[in-house]
């Protein structure tokens, strides 16, 4: 019998009736593998963080332990880029942090680094989206209209994602859009403490419109207040034509929550309906602070006490009127736990 150099392939020569030899080939594994020591081989975890979040990217970095993955990116004259990865992520669980908000560059970019990771045969490609763009088009509202939202989760996954990390969607059901594993957390682990610190009498939670109302509930229903939801009319987008305020406000400390603040034009005209009914005062909790257009001055000159958000999305600028929790905690000990295939259940609080 001889022995071939690799160990895993004994070929035997043996003699058939007719006489002729026969070459056969007898499987044979080497130690490592009938110990079982292979499973044991613990896959390399590696963040590596788009440009437009690389200070949450970093502040996560820190708290899960690892450095920061070297990342370089080429731009040519015409506004074309390339990234690539400055180290060898061959066989590794790759981390990659950016949030897609508009401008498009920011998706292209993650759809990019997706890319590279997948030819440089990363073994799992996790997507970490803290905010997730174009999520307002999760469906057809009128005719001829994309939907864009599962437009990108195609994107995502012909790119090469394995897995989908995200916060607070604009739609519950776009998990549905993606046939990969979406680990959707919510901003409520970060809200609600910060909620209990402020040691509000007479709380009411309140949703600024009928598509937050079940968000306005599940807040309500764990801090034990009441809630009274807003039903608001639009001209256009971005642009409220009519409102009206469902329930009593009435010397209540009343807390709208919603998944993000755009132009602010809804949450400052909240405030003012219910500061005229007789509310003690109004704060917002929004978990993507988008602020486009004139937000920052309608929020600094309205009847808001304070409007709080996350990270997910990098500050513009400082206002005195606007409260930023960091939400790198939340998503560092969730991509521990993923790494370490460990329940996350545990984030769950609303």
């Amino acid at each position: 019998m001889t022995k071939v150099e690799n160990n895993f392939l004994l070929p035997k020569i043996i003699a058939l009736k007719s006489g002729r030899p026969k070459i056969i080939y007898k499987f044979a594994f080497p130690k490592i593998m009938l110990n079982n020591k292979l499973g044991h081989v613990k896959t390399e975890a590696k963040i590596f963080s788009c440009t437009q979040s690389e200070v949450l990217a970093k502040e996560i970095a820190t708290i899960f332990g690892i450095p920061m993955g070297k990342v370089a990116f080429s731009h040519y004259s015409d506004g074309e880029f390339q990234p690539s990865f400055e180290e060898s992520v061959r066989g590794s669980r790759v981390f990659l942090v950016g949030s897609t908000h508009p401008s498009s560059e920011n998706l292209m970019e993650l759809l990019l680094m997706i890319d590279a990771a997948k030819r440089a045969s990363a073994r799992h490609i996790t997507a970490v989206m803290p905010y997730f763009g174009w999520a307002r088009q999760d469906r057809k509202d009128k005719p001829r209209v994309p939907i864009g939202a599962k437009l990108i989760a195609n994107l995502l996954e012909a790119a090469g994602a394995t897995r989908i990390i995200t916060m607070d969607l604009h739609a519950d059901q776009i998990q549905g859009f993606f046939e990969k594993p979406v680990d959707h957390l919510f901003a409520s682990t970060i809200f609600v403490p910060y909620v209990k610190s402020l040691n509000l009498d007479n709380l009411t939670i309140a949703s600024p419109d009928m598509g937050g109302s079940k968000r306005a509930y599940a807040y309500s229903k764990f801090l034990k207040s009441d809630v009274v939801i807003c039903y608001k009319q639009r001209e256009k987008a971005n642009v409220i034509s009519h409102m009206e305020l469902i329930g009593d406000v009435k010397g209540k400390n009343v807390i709208l929550v919603d998944d993000m603040v755009d132009t602010a034009g809804t949450l400052t005209k909240a405030a003012e309906v219910m500061r005229d009914r007789g509310a003690i005062s109004v704060r917002a909790i929004c978990t993507h602070a988008l602020l486009s257009g004139n937000a920052y001055e309608r929020i600094e000159n309205s009847l808001l006490e304070e409007l709080i958000v996350t990270d997910s999305i990098p500050a513009k600028k400082q206002s005195p009127k606007i409260k930023v929790l960091s939400c790198a905690d939340l998503f560092a000990s969730t991509m521990r736990e993923v790494h370490e295939n460990k329940s996350i259940s545990s984030k769950f609080i609303v």
